[in-house]
């Protein structure tokens, strides 16, 4: 089903400024050459501009890759780490709280054994 994301293994957040023209070929390029990642992996890809009003999601599913946007209309912006060098893993829980519009390094948050 287009849009499913619940299969995947991974979940990447590209930290620092995407150009939000970009589009799949110029999102896997960033994959590939600055994550050193397979984008055709079972991963989830996001990306975010400088702006940190809209998110792209970019993955693999079975026959092609699917490339989703997301605008906030809400005042404010998603916590975006900067860092270029940072690629990072997100559990689905966090990834959860990125969508909401929450900071996804909670110091109180409880780890999951």
């Amino acid at each position: 089903m287009l849009g499913d994301i619940s299969g995947l293994e991974r979940i990447y957040i590209v930290c620092g400024y995407t150009d939000m023209r970009k589009s799949i070929d110029g999102l896997c390029a960033v994959v590939e050459e600055q994550l050193k990642l397979d984008p055709a992996s079972s991963s989830l890809f996001l990306f975010c501009g400088r702006r940190r009003d809209r998110i792209k999601a970019l993955y693999r599913d079975a026959d092609g890759f699917v490339l989703i946007y997301k605008k906030l209309t809400v005042h404010g912006g998603y916590q975006w780490p900067r860092k270029h060098s940072e690629v990072r893993n997100l559990t689905w829980r966090e990834f959860d709280w990125l969508m909401s519009g929450i900071d996804i390094d909670q110091p109180k948050a409880l780890k999951q054994e």
